[in-house]
């Protein structure tokens, strides 16, 4: 049986420059893997597709909905391979939380189906070409990396590598998931001259992680601002864990999550321990993969 986590992401940085004519967005977005993750197996198995979640919630409907079984579609699909597989999905990272899970589950699929059925290394162009299609994140958690820029909708990449030494994580999921597509349906865009602001902080913040420099005053959301009025407990979990000390805090992707990042360790461990206290509250103490 072959196995293969799907790791978590967060977003240090998320702008909104534009609404483009295809519908989506334009986003400068920076990427950051972190070690919450699902977990999948597979094995060869009767003819069709066959997936099994473990721990998710009730309302994840028909396994011909989940998003790992239109990634095995699709795999078969363009590399014209009879389906005769089991896939396992146990699930860990909450739903409508912000955090690219099943995006991840997809990704982690099209990569264990490309192991399981031992396609050649040239394979890895058209297995980005499913990615995008599947989702703006997906081709993200392809790359394996740990940080990586992402422009277009998301999905035009460029992974970098951080200096040594980045905060310890504590998460935080206030019990009740967003949905994309109504953050993106009230937002509104800033104006010009502060996205060409935001930009500029967008370029120091990667730059900063690079050399190791303290880079929390340049974190930013801009999806924040159509959630943060509307969902109380999104907006209440991120003061409740800036007024205990957290060194820095910001929403996650289109929510619900929300992170803090904490240099010291004690302090971070002591942020979960608090905020483990409050009833609803999923909370993980994690760090950056």
């Amino acid at each position: 049986m072959l196995k293969v986590k799907a790791f978590a992401k967060i977003n240090l940085f998320l702008e909104v420059a534009r609404r483009r004519p295809d519908g989506y967005h334009e986003l400068a977005t920076l990427f950051a893997r972190i070690g919450i993750c699902d977990k999948l197996s597979f094995k060869k198995a009767a003819p069709g597709i066959r997936l099994v979640v473990k721990d998710g919630p009730r309302d994840l409907g028909r396994p011909a909905d989940n998003i790992v079984f239109k990634a095995a579609v699709k795999f078969f699909e363009v590399f014209g391979l009879s389906p005769a597989v089991e896939i396992k999905l146990e699930k860990k990272i909450p739903v409508g939380a912000g955090l690219g899970g099943g995006s991840s589950d997809a990704a982690a699929a099209l990569l264990g189906l490309a192991k399981l059925y031992k396609l050649p290394p040239g394979s890895s162009g058209r297995l980005m070409k499913i990615a995008a299609e599947l989702g703006s994140d997906v081709p993200f958690f392809m790359l394996g990396a740990g940080l990586a820029e992402g422009r277009g909708r998301g999905e035009k990449l460029r992974a970098f590598k951080a200096a040594a030494g980045l905060p310890h994580i504590v998460l935080v999921y206030p019990g009740s998931p967003v949905y994309t597509k109504e953050v993106y349906g009230s937002l509104k865009l800033g104006s010009p001259s502060e996205i060409k602001r935001r930009l500029a902080d967008f370029k120091r913040l990667t730059g900063l992680l690079k050399e190791g420099g303290e880079f929390g005053p340049l974190l930013f959301n801009r999806l924040e601002d159509p959630v943060l009025p509307k969902h109380r407990a999104v907006r209440l979990a991120k003061e409740k864990l800036l007024g205990l000390g957290a060194d820095a805090a910001l929403m996650s992707g289109s929510g619900a999550s929300v992170f803090a990042l904490c240099r010291s360790g004690a302090k971070a461990a002591r942020l979960a321990a608090e905020m483990k206290c409050i009833r609803g509250y999923t909370v993980f103490l994690t760090k950056f993969c």
